[in-house]
């Protein structure tokens, strides 16, 4: 098979988690027999040092135009809230994801077995499991919706934020979490705020009626507090959990804390027929940028995920995740996730490490 992808290589430690996850790319395509084409594409912080804009013309056309989307990471202090919003990174990502029409973040959380005593939840929660999807709304809801700033005569300077979701958007989402469902242990959690809002009645109808054309899925609503709260008593309950925009944001996040290491979380942003996107969870850690610390491994498993997702490739996934796994177990690590008394390796050892166990298998 022939492969385009592009590649946002980013701020901070993302070109250096780039580079490895390039080189876990060339092993698989060497040992299946795949050509894979690279693209660079500017975007982020990088490109408003560049030509003074982090979402430079044409970029999403360029994405288009490839099969898939890797991302490393973007952002960092010196492109902060007091840059002009034409300038800042968070809205190229934002507009990217748009553009593309990349409606469905896919972030698994996993406890990976040789990291299970990194779990900061009680050992015997740790040993039941975790491996959660959480499938988040990313095109809609209150980071879309139209903002306000304006005088009051006696409260000073009020602001509000539009939430809105369409019977359409609630659909697309509530279908993708339902087929991955289907892929796993056929069990949905519907997140909303049923009990307040009025776009979570209007998200749980929808997905009541959804709930319906899937019989062999397992459905339940969770209110979003209720949800917080059980991610950290018992994540191993949940199998498929879907939500909107700012709930996702905000449990994902929680999620991929369990797990003992936000180093080791991928994520995929999908559409019905763009190209996916591609992206570790972690941020762009300015302070450890080019020094050999960052952890590759998050970024080399959105790798594993662009072959299950993009290319329907599940066998090259399978030993994408079988390598890091098995270089987990062999005791390396990266300064993230090493205890006191462990050997600490590199951001390019740590690649090393797992291509060589992706080319010794098979």
């Amino acid at each position: 098979m022939n492969y385009k992808i592009a590649l946002i290589r980013g701020d901070g430690i993302g070109p250096e988690v780039v580079n490895e996850a390039v080189g876990v790319l060339d092993t698989v395509a060497e040992k299946y027999g795949h050509t894979i084409e690279y693209v660079d594409v500017l975007l982020g912080g990088c490109a408003t040092d560049a030509v003074g804009k982090s979402y430079p013309d044409g970029t999403a056309e360029k994405c288009r135009a490839c099969d898939a989307v890797l991302l490393g990471a973007v952002g960092g202090p010196k492109w902060g809230s007091d840059k002009p919003a034409e300038q800042r990174p968070e809205t190229a990502l934002l507009a990217i994801r748009k553009d593309l029409g990349l409606y469905a973040n896919l972030r698994p959380a996993v406890l990976r077995p040789a990291l299970a005593d990194a779990c900061p939840l009680k050992k015997e929660t740790a040993e039941g499991g975790i491996d959660l999807m959480m499938v988040r709304e990313l095109t809609g809801g209150i980071y879309f919706g139209q903002r306000e700033r304006y005088n009051t005569e006696d409260r000073g300077v009020e602001c509000a934020d539009r939430m809105a979701y369409s019977e359409k958007e609630i659909k697309r989402i509530g279908r993708r979490a339902f087929e991955l469902a289907r892929l796993r242990r056929k069990k949905v959690s519907s997140v909303d705020k049923a009990n307040v809002l009025e776009t979570s009645r209007l998200w749980r109808s929808v997905m009541h009626r959804l709930a319906q054309e899937y019989p062999d899925v397992q459905y339940e609503d969770v209110l979003v507090d209720n949800c917080a709260m059980q991610i950290v008593r018992d994540p191993g309950q949940f199998d498929v959990l879907v939500t909107e925009n700012m709930f996702g944001d905000i449990l994902s996040d929680e999620a991929s804390m369990v797990t003992g290491s936000i180093g080791l979380l991928p994520s995929a942003s999908i559409g019905d027929s763009a190209p996916g996107l591609y992206e570790p969870i972690h941020g762009s850690a300015p302070d450890i940028a080019g020094q050999d610390k960052a952890n590759p491994t998050a970024t080399i498993l959105s790798v594993a995920m662009m072959f299950r997702y993009s290319f329907q490739r599940p066998e090259e996934a399978d030993a994408i995740e079988r390598a890091v796994d098995e270089v987990l177990a062999e005791g390396w690590r990266t300064a993230d996730i090493a205890k006191p008394g462990e050997r600490v390796i590199g951001t390019r050892e740590m690649g090393e490490k797992i291509r060589e166990r992706l080319k010794s298998k098979g």
